[in-house]
């Protein structure tokens, strides 16, 4: 699994619960400014964020900014699917059983893989949510972008929708010092989000 550079886009590393609340609290801080050292709000949500992330055993957990938007948190993995189907049912499915859903639609990655992505805008915020299904084997990559505040959805939805629509699916080798089996990937910086999980 390989993700392109996207600018804006900031991994943390998820060596561990402990790193990656230290990394994913210092980038919070880093938007929220002077005040963020007086906010305990701040490093709950960074806690939070990080044990979900090593529950799921995401392969990314990374920080999604824009000038023009409230920061998003990026969660991603891949899951094992029993039956994919075609992402047509996939959505079909998912918009007929899921409540609060906004838009579903269907499309295809830029390697030619089927996507269905859902939207959801309510008072928790704004959320995305994209399945990327690999047509050769019985999974899927999953991404979930979280805004709470929802300013300037669109523009951090576009950051998010550049990496998903990125996605390599191949197997291949893993890079030297990233996720291969159960490991984890290192953090980076918005110009290397790239990375194999």
């Amino acid at each position: 699994m390989k993700l392109p550079a996207v600018p804006g886009i900031t991994p943390v590393n998820l060596d561990s619960v402990e790193r990656t609340t230290a990394e994913l609290h210092a980038l919070m801080a880093r938007l929220r400014g002077p005040d963020a050292a007086r906010d305990l709000g701040l490093e709950a949500a960074a806690v939070q964020c990080a044990e979900i992330a090593h529950e799921q055993r995401a392969g990314l957990l990374a920080l999604v900014e824009h000038r023009d938007a409230d920061p998003a948190l990026l969660i991603a993995g891949v899951v094992p699917v029993d039956h994919p189907g075609e992402a047509a049912d996939l959505g079909y499915f998912i918009a007929d059983t899921t409540p609060g859903i906004r838009e579903v639609s269907n499309a295809h990655t830029s390697r030619g893989y089927p996507v269905v992505i859902v939207e959801r805008i309510g008072l928790s915020g704004a959320q995305l949510q994209a399945v990327v299904l690999d047509p050769d084997r019985p999974r899927a990559a999953v991404f979930t972008l979280h805004s709470p505040g929802g300013r300037g959805w669109l523009e951090v939805a576009g950051l998010a929708g550049t990496l998903v629509a990125g996605v390599d699916l191949s197997p291949a080798a893993p890079a030297p010092g990233t996720r291969a089996g159960s490991g984890r990937s290192p953090g980076g910086t918005s110009a290397r989000s790239a990375g194999r999980w």
